[in-house]
């Protein structure tokens, strides 16, 4: 018969030395951090418990807490076969399969194991049960381990802490009776959709995801969103004249305003899992838990899973959802993808009206909406860095991209004296050094020189030509502009004092979106009522919300993403109870504008 849960509530009437018995093996062989979470009582919610003690790791000094890393037992390591874990371990690694590994296995682990403990000083240590909590592959932890032996010391140290905190977040719900089911549903619906894909299996790889607009795979992913919706009780369900699944969850009065919510479901290549799509599928999540209630909002809510966002097979900025604020581009009708295929001819065929005026006729009224919410995988390392799950975004940051080419005098490198030179290279690479000081002088920019080529170059020739690009980002359009003035400038004095041509190209310039800041506030309050604390950050990466912010008033909730926060990467992934707490979050935020649109004006 298994054991009586713990309540929250016996948590915080326990004494201090009860709450840390009761708490024992959460954290292996470390008491004190129980024993410090104890001082923050009284927990409303388990996050918040959570979060608790995850802070008391984080302020105990770092000897602390590399003897907690030191605590853990390596992976199918000695302690394991001499019998010796705590029950904890035992059950994770047994769950994991770790004591039937394979002799080719065994060894394997057994030498990276040794070359871990080598470079870093302490065990490696991964959260066997995963992101779903079900358990990874042995072939996943080996992969894992190997990965991570690459890293930065620092790195490495503080993934480690990390994984102990799954570790223990999985452990706390095994002890509390919990389970995050808002966030296994979410994560199972998009383990689902990542079958439809375009990249062909390669028989004993991983598979790979890549949807782009209006492939098979494409709408194979759009007819089953469609289907999950209707099953999930929207009162309706359609697909629009670009390829968005559109679904409708009217209000207690169907005439009332609505709220309109949504991401995007296409892909980059090789991409991950969560990347737009986190998005609809916890708005689905949301529906769902409402349409089985019976309840009904002061206001319609409007999903939108939009068709087209990465720009990948079309050269078209936001495809998709800039028809809705009325910026579709004409002339991107008549665009040919890498195979010649018109977007009009690909519409068509996929059985879209392909035409202008179908498209114009989806823009909304904007006083037909309330305003524009956005959730998201963060596709960044801050929230991960912080220990957050959850992060209100404060504004989408303005862009503006630049391809360069800067020309000198090819020369014979043993021959030509460095005082006589005209390096275009080492012209660039100058530049490259001052966008790095122009941007870390503002704390609101960042700036990128993703593009480096010398043509034709050879190791014993002075570069004549090189080829450069320029991408600077901020939440201002002030500070981004004012940064590119700096760099300008500093091109010219470079190009003057080294006898270089410049050529200087714009080819994208994007106005930053401040998200607003009622809704702001409603997210961060939704955040609150979770027990969570509330971090603001920018997004430097583009949005839907970005474009919808022309017509409507948005704000974006952003969640944290595992493995360094990478995107647009197979690494990218988030824990099923981060996707619980977005959905939990999503719920909040909407009873919080229930309250205030049922209170008296």
């Amino acid at each position: 018969m298994s054991p009586t849960p713990l309540t929250l509530a016996a948590l915080n009437a326990a004494s201090p030395e009860l709450f840390s018995t009761q708490l024992a093996g959460i954290y292996e062989h470390s008491p004190w951090i129980a024993e410090h979470a104890a001082a923050a009582r009284p927990f409303a919610t388990l996050a918040q418990l959570r979060q608790a003690l995850v802070q008391a790791v984080r302020a105990a000094p770092r000897e602390a807490r590399l003897g907690l890393i030191r605590a853990h037992p390596e992976l199918a390591g000695k302690a394991a076969i001499a019998g010796t874990l705590t029950p904890e371990s035992t059950g994770e690694q047994q769950r994991a399969g770790l004591n039937a590994c394979t002799p080719e296995e065994f060894a394997q682990l057994q030498r990276l194991n040794a070359d871990y403990g080598a470079r870093f000083g302490f065990p490696f240590i991964v959260a066997v049960r995963g992101p779903r909590g079900t358990g990874l592959a042995r072939s996943e932890i080996i992969d894992s381990l190997a990965r991570r032996l690459l890293n930065h010391p620092d790195d490495e140290f503080a993934e480690a802490l990390r994984q102990i905190h799954r570790i223990a977040e999985i452990r706390l719900d095994d002890r509390l009776g919990s389970a995050p089911t808002l966030g296994e549903a979410v994560w199972d619906r998009a383990e689902a959709l990542a079958r439809h894909s375009e990249a062909p299996a390669v028989p004993g790889a991983a598979p790979e995801l890549t949807v782009t607009y209006l492939t098979p795979a494409h709408r194979a992913v759009a007819a089953e969103l469609a289907q999950w919706m209707r099953d999930d009780g929207f009162d309706e369900v359609g697909l629009d004249a670009v390829g968005n699944v559109v679904g409708v969850y009217h209000g207690s009065d169907a005439a009332a305003p609505r709220l309109l919510t949504g991401s995007h479901y296409d892909t980059v290549r090789r991409a991950g899992k969560y990347d737009g799509r986190l998005g609809i599928l916890v708005a689905m999540q949301v529906v769902q838990g409402l349409a089985r209630a019976g309840r009904r909002l002061p206001f319609g809510l409007e999903l939108v899973a939009f068709a087209e966002e990465e720009g990948q097979r079309w050269p078209a900025t936001f495809l998709a959802s800039s028809p809705l604020v009325g910026r579709f581009d004409a002339a991107w009708l008549a665009q040919a993808d890498a195979q010649g295929v018109r977007l009009r001819d690909a519409m068509r065929d996929a059985g879209l009206p392909g035409e202008l005026a179908a498209i114009e006729a989806l823009r909304r009224d904007p006083a037909r909406y309330l305003g524009f919410v956005e959730v998201h995988i963060e596709q960044g390392p801050v929230l991960h860095a912080l220990d957050l799950p959850l992060g209100v975004v404060s504004a989408i940051n303005g862009s503006r991209r630049h391809v360069g080419l800067l020309t000198g005098q090819a020369s014979h490198a043993g021959t030509t004296p460095m005082g006589q030179r005209r390096d275009a290279a080492a012209g660039v690479a100058e530049l490259a050094l001052l966008l790095e000081r122009c941007a870390s002088a503002r704390p609101e920019v960042v700036a990128t020189m993703g593009q480096l080529e010398v043509p034709g170059g050879s190791v014993n020739v002075v570069p004549g030509r090189c080829r450069f690009s320029l991408d600077i980002r901020a939440t201002t359009d002030a500070a981004r502009d004012a940064c590119l003035a700096e760099v300008q400038a500093g091109l010219a004095e470079i190009c003057q004092r080294r006898g270089l041509r410049p050529t200087l190209t714009e080819t994208l310039s994007a106005g930053a979106a401040p998200c607003h800041p009622a809704w702001q506030q409603r997210w961060a309050a939704a955040v609150q009522a979770l027990g969570l604390p509330v971090h603001s950050l920018p997004s430097g990466a583009g949005h839907d919300a970005m474009m919808l912010h022309h017509a409507l008033p948005q704000a974006m909730l952003f969640v944290r993403g595992q493995n360094g926060g990478i995107s647009h990467n197979p690494l990218e992934a988030v824990s099923t109870h981060d996707a619980d707490l977005a959905v939990q979050a999503f719920q909040q935020l909407l009873q919080g504008l229930a309250a205030e649109r049922a209170s008296p004006a």
